[in-house]
């Protein structure tokens, strides 16, 4: 039996070798779906929004689905919603930061509205305390219609001469093969990076729900990470933002809605998650509406600010859980200071936009 050092030096080896198996994952899927999204005559956005949000949410399923029939109802919960919590605030704002990102108007017409709609109606299936049978096929129904009325809607417009140029070197086993060695380095990846994670939080004492929604969240979410910050790096940011967008449909209507149906009597959701957790969620994609609207682009600023949100949310969850003395001065600095600034800049940001559009509207008119 390995010491308890041992155990935590093993499972920083865990954490070590799975990022490296994340970045080079990232890499090959971003070159092979920008290749495939061309050879098949779906848009960058589109594959984004389908084949690689789904490839990338492989962990997030595998992760929930293996809670569940492990009884481990606390864990799946907590996975998904942390994760779509990191998508927006951690993803897309190192995504943003990395270069500034551009919000089609395809997104503000149909992926963000039905992202909302799934997220407030996960609202309302924590409120009940269950995500029974019937939900569970509501939250997967609507997904897989969305998938058919993306591709639909794709497979419509022609596709971009300039883009084809560039990926028409690549044949298409070729290709499909880069998205197949991506999907399986990153799912192992973020495999081996969440097992010496969770050790090393479970040596320090966290309990699971917590794990869930931090460390099995951001390390189920390393994927999307990974596979949007090389997207962005290489310019592709129709593939970073459609990932993201896809990744938190799919974790809801797939890897929440999926393991609903498997478990008997559905999904017992925690209180704390369904007073908290869940808002915050509702709150995060409201706020990435509202900042797509105002605007069509992610800017830096922007980016750096939901960064910012996302360590706070991390902040207080770890100090709620560990009951630390400092819970208390933190949570009356959100409160009291952050919270209604970053309202207000919202507020002003979104009344500017509406005026922008009504002035532009009358000079046209």
């Amino acid at each position: 039996m390995p010491t308890y050092t041992e155990a935590v030096i093993l499972d920083g080896v865990f954490v070590l070798v799975g990022l490296v198996m994340l970045v080079g994952g990232g890499e090959v899927l971003v070159r092979g779906a920008s290749a495939l999204a061309i050879k098949t005559g779906l848009s960058p956005l589109i594959v984004g929004l389908t084949v690689v949000s789904v490839a990338t949410s492989a962990p997030e399923l595998a992760v929930t689905t293996g809670a569940v029939l492990s009884g481990e109802t606390d864990l799946a919960i907590g996975n998904v919603v942390g994760s779509n919590i990191a998508n927006v605030l951690l993803i897309l704002g190192v995504c943003a930061v990395i270069t500034p990102l551009l919000v089609r108007r395809q997104m503000l017409k149909l992926d963000l509205p039905v992202l909302l709609v799934l997220t407030l109606a996960l609202l309302l299936f924590a409120n009940n305390g269950r995500i029974g049978t019937f939900e569970g096929l509501v939250l997967l129904g609507v997904w897989v219609a969305y998938i058919a009325m993306s591709i639909h809607v794709s497979r419509a417009k022609p596709a971009d001469p300039a883009q084809e140029a560039d990926t028409k070197t690549m044949k298409m086993p070729i290709a499909a093969g880069f998205v197949l060695l991506g999907v399986a380095l990153l799912v192992v990846g973020s495999q081996l990076l969440v097992d010496g994670a969770a050790g090393i939080a479970s040596a320090l004492g966290v309990s699971g729900l917590v794990i869930g929604l931090t460390v099995v969240a951001i390390g189920t979410s390393m994927p999307e990470l990974a596979a949007s910050a090389i997207a962005a790096i290489r310019g592709q940011t129709d593939l970073a933002v459609g990932n993201v967008i896809g990744s938190c449909l799919a974790n809801i209507g797939l890897v929440l809605g999926l393991p609903s149906l498997l478990a008997p009597g559905g999904l017992d959701v925690p209180a704390s998650v369904g007073a908290f957790d869940v808002p915050v969620m509702v709150a995060t994609v409201g706020g990435l509406f509202i900042v797509a609207f105002t605007g069509a682009w992610i800017v830096r600023w922007e980016g750096l600010v939901f960064v910012a949100l996302y360590v706070a949310y991390t902040a207080y969850v770890v100090l709620a859980a560990t009951h630390h003395d400092a819970l208390e001065g933190f949570t009356s600095t959100m409160v009291i200071f952050v919270l209604p600034v970053l309202g207000v800049v919202l507020a002003g940001s979104l009344l500017h936009e509406v005026k922008r559009r009504a002035e532009t509207a009358a000079r046209v008119s």
